[in-house]
């Protein structure tokens, strides 16, 4: 690709490696399946759907109203990667307690659970927000791409111990599959933390700050600013006002497929060890493609790349109605695999491109805002859906409006010059 790997841009990477394993062995993987089996047992599937969907868009919300007062805040006051290390440390307490809950115990494990997700979510704001001065210009579509690569290697080298601890406890000296998941919430906590050292270690804080004001100033300052940049996009800079949209929308069908990829197997009558199989799948398969999606933009730019997984997902999207075996749920698998991770890294640059790097921390809260916003929509699309009609086949179809009136505003989108085909 003809770019040079420097430390603070693998630093910055290896973060990905490390957080993905919550994303992963967590909330697409075992968190899913233990809530529905062991936290809420003798419950009827789709009452468990909604709690779980109902989980999600509340911790997302708490999340976006958070995610562009903070990005201001560390922009103001030069703490990005503070802001960062309190949020993870906060998301490792919530990883681990997940290992202590007891069975039927539905609730705290919602709590739980939402303070790991709503950390993991705050501690990324201020992570993606490093990467205009981390990698400046054309740089930032290798970069990102880089750390979402690393993130489902990272992610998916872990996820597989975790399976194996699940599949196999005996070898691991555990008495059954149960302490295997609780230990994998704990090992989360350890693999987040450990690889989150470089990070800490050796990417600067950008040193453009303005004076730092007291915290209620600061805070105040935060809600003006992030007022002011709506209008301003609204008014004065309509390409990332479209972007932000469309992204809005069919970012919201990616992550309800992740969250709740899962939790609808089960729903339908697939084995737990099966789906979890699938997902390891992605992981793999999701490490490659990151980075082939990454070589296409620099032929043809970020944009369409975007569109063709935004086609695969609304394939998908169809087939999973018609899903009934096993089989059936490892092929899904494999194509999201090829499309997840470019959605996310190609999206997460395309917009780092648009933003002005001394503003970074308060346009990636905007990013990130509408992210959690786009969390709250789907997954309650799906889980609600599931539980008024009682068939949870019926929600998925509500996604393809998202993908298509996403899709077709981004195809609106300019993408900027500097990184523009030659």
């Amino acid at each position: 690709m003809g770019l040079k790997i420097d430390k603070k841009i693998l630093s910055w990477a290896i973060y990905d490696w490390g957080n993905s394993a919550f994303s992963t062995t967590i909330m697409a993987g075992f968190f899913p399946v233990f809530f529905k089996q062991y936290w809420s047992q003798g419950v009827d599937p789709t009452v468990s759907t909604a709690r779980l969907g109902t989980v999600i868009s509340i911790g997302s919300i708490i999340i976006a109203l958070m995610s562009p007062t903070l990005g201001a805040l560390s922009d103001q006051r030069g703490t990005k990667k503070l802001f960062c290390m309190m949020f993870m440390i906060l998301g490792l307490i919530g990883c681990t307690w997940l290992g202590f809950i007891g069975p039927g115990e539905w609730l705290i494990a919602c709590f739980a659970y939402g303070l790991a997700m709503m950390c993991f979510n705050a501690s990324t704001v201020f992570y993606e927000s490093l990467l205009p001065s981390v990698a400046p210009g054309n740089k930032a579509t290798f970069a990102s791409s880089l750390g979402y690569s690393l993130g489902y290697l990272g992610g998916g080298v872990l996820f597989t111990l975790n399976v194996l601890m699940y599949l196999f406890p005996q070898k691991f000296g555990l008495p059954d599959g149960v302490m295997a998941v609780k230990l994998s919430f704990i090992s989360v906590a350890v693999w987040w933390g450990l690889f989150s050292i470089p990070l800490f270690k050796n990417v600067p804080e950008p040193d453009f700050f303005h004076n730092p004001s007291p915290l209620w100033q600061s805070t105040k300052d935060g809600f003006k600013t992030i007022l002011k940049t709506l209008s301003k996009i609204r008014t004065e800079k309509k390409n990332i006002f479209i972007f932000i949209v469309a992204y809005w929308l069919y970012i919201d069908g990616v992550y309800t497929v992740m969250t709740m990829a899962v939790d609808y197997g089960l729903s339908i009558g697939l084995a737990s060890s099966d789906l979890i199989t699938a997902l390891l799948m992605v992981q793999f398969i999701g490490f490659p493609f990151a980075l082939i999606f990454s070589w296409l933009a620099t032929k043809v730019g970020s944009r369409v790349p975007i569109l063709i997984c935004i086609g695969i997902y609304m394939i998908n999207v169809v087939a999973a109605t018609q899903m009934t075996t096993a089989t059936h749920f490892f092929i899904m698998a494999g194509v999201i695999g090829m499309a997840q991770g470019g959605v996310q890294a190609l999206s997460r640059s395309l917009f780092s491109q648009m933003t002005p790097e001394k503003e970074s921390g308060e346009y990636f809260g905007l990013f990130n805002l509408v992210g959690r916003f786009a969390s709250i929509i789907g997954p309650s699309l799906v889980g609600w859906s599931a539980y008024l009609t009682g068939n949870s086949r019926n929600g998925l179809l509500g996604l393809l409006v998202l993908f298509v009136i996403g899709g077709f505003l981004l195809w609106k989108v300019k993408e900027p010059e500097h990184q523009a085909v030659k």
